[in-house]
């Protein structure tokens, strides 16, 4: 590096290389501390409220699925009733149509047997009628010409013996005959009967059948709607449980940061950077120079940074957004970009080693290579880099190493 204002690009180069190590825990700030500044500068009583009711809502909740749990419970049951019934409804109609199909082969039988008894008893009915016709005309012929004949009167006895033997089986048969037609037609009224019947409760089975059917369908509607009615619920009561984990955990991180003791302002810089002191040696401005904003200095150079165990190398200048940053001292602007932990960074060169940086700001109104005079805009203050508050970081350095800025100062 040159005197009075010359370049040498290695140095800054390793100065930026050492500076974004040392400062690597400035790039911890994260999203997550942005919304917990957040509900810190809002109603905190109120989020906690809100917390609780998640909290009560989750409660309720949980209730209303286990009322969904027995009302799937209960409708598993009746289900359960339903298809019993239906089992129990078709193993009935099987035995029913088992009882049909027999009853129907019995009558068949029986109808038969009865259609060839008709067929005999007609048959003999008309045999009868001409063997009654015949006794009728000859009366008690037969029998009278037996004892006026002269036959032997033992052959007669044996002919009219005969006679009486055929008359007596022929009433035997009759009587059978007439038996044998009332049974008939008992068993076939019956049967007949028990037909009906079967076909009745059949038809009756057959409707409670249908309906056991439909109220299963019902039943399974319904199961199905509760069902996904408690995987709805789960989902719900799902997500307000990470919802409360996360609302839970952003209470935690609050109260911490409640409970650590505000940053203070050191003291208020009124004053900025002019070029009275342009052309003169860098080194021989300390105890004259201005801070390159107004604003509240809020830490002390190499005191321990909050949640952290990096020290400050430079001073914090907590002001509005878009205040005007200015040159402390002439120079040359030899680095003008985003740096991690730093945000748009601005780096003036101001010989024999010195150089000053301007950090976290809004908008870089220099470039590299541009020859600055004392008190000249470089900047817009802003909260780049992942800053939490709105302010200018400013650090002094000679050959890497930082220099306590308050040092510097015309006014302590």
């Amino acid at each position: 590096m040159t005197e009075g204002g010359g370049v040498v690009a290695a140095a800054p180069r390793n100065l930026f290389e050492r500076t974004a190590r040392r400062h690597t825990t400035i790039s911890r700030l994260t999203s997550v501390l942005l919304l917990s500044t957040v509900f810190c500068h809002a109603s905190y009583a109120s989020q906690q409220e809100e917390l609780e009711n998640l909290r009560k809502r989750i409660t309720a909740m949980q209730r209303e699925i286990d009322k969904t749990n027995e009302s799937k419970s209960e409708a598993s049951d009746a289900l359960r009733e339903s298809e019993r019934g239906i089992s129990n409804s078709n193993r009935r109609l099987a035995e029913l149509v088992e009882q049909l199909h027999a009853t129907d082969k019995n009558l068949n039988v029986l109808q038969t047997q009865a259609q060839q008894l008709s067929n005999n008893l007609e048959i003999q009915q008309t045999q009868l009628g001409k063997l009654l016709y015949q006794q009728y005309l000859g009366g008690r012929q037969e029998y009278l010409k037996l004892l006026l004949s002269n036959q032997n009167p033992n052959q007669a006895s044996r002919d009219l013996q005969y006679y009486e033997y055929i008359a007596r089986n022929r009433a035997t048969w009759l009587a059978t005959l007439r038996g044998n037609l009332a049974a008939l037609n008992t068993v076939s009224t019956a049967t007949r009967e028990q037909r009906t019947e079967l076909k009745t409760l059949r038809a009756e089975q057959a409707a409670q059948k249908k309906t056991l059917e439909n109220e299963q369908r019902a039943r399974q509607q319904m199961l199905g709607k509760i069902s996904q009615q408690l995987r709805q619920q789960r989902r719900e009561i799902s997500r307000l449980q990470r919802d409360e984990n996360r609302l839970a955990l952003l209470f935690d991180k609050l109260s911490k940061m409640l409970a650590q003791p505000k940053s203070k302002s050191l003291f208020r810089n009124d004053n900025l950077p002019d070029n009275s002191f342009d052309g003169n040696p860098f080194d021989q401005l300390k105890g004259k120079l201005v801070l390159p904003v107004k604003g509240e200095v809020t830490n002390q150079f190499g005191t321990q940074r909050p949640d952290s165990t990096v020290l400050w190398k430079g001073l914090f200048l907590r002001t509005s957004a878009g205040q005007a940053v200015k040159a402390v001292a002439a120079g040359r602007v030899v680095f003008a970009d985003w740096l991690r932990g730093f945000g748009n960074l601005l780096i003036v060169d101001h010989g024999k080693g010195y150089m000053s940086l301007y950090g976290n700001n809004e908008t870089l109104y220099k470039q590299v290579g541009d020859v600055l005079h004392g008190g000249d805009t470089v900047a817009a203050v802003g909260n780049s880099g992942g800053n939490e508050n709105s302010g200018l970081y400013f650090e002094l350095r000679h050959e890497s190493k930082p220099l306590d800025p308050m040092k510097w100062l015309a006014v302590k």
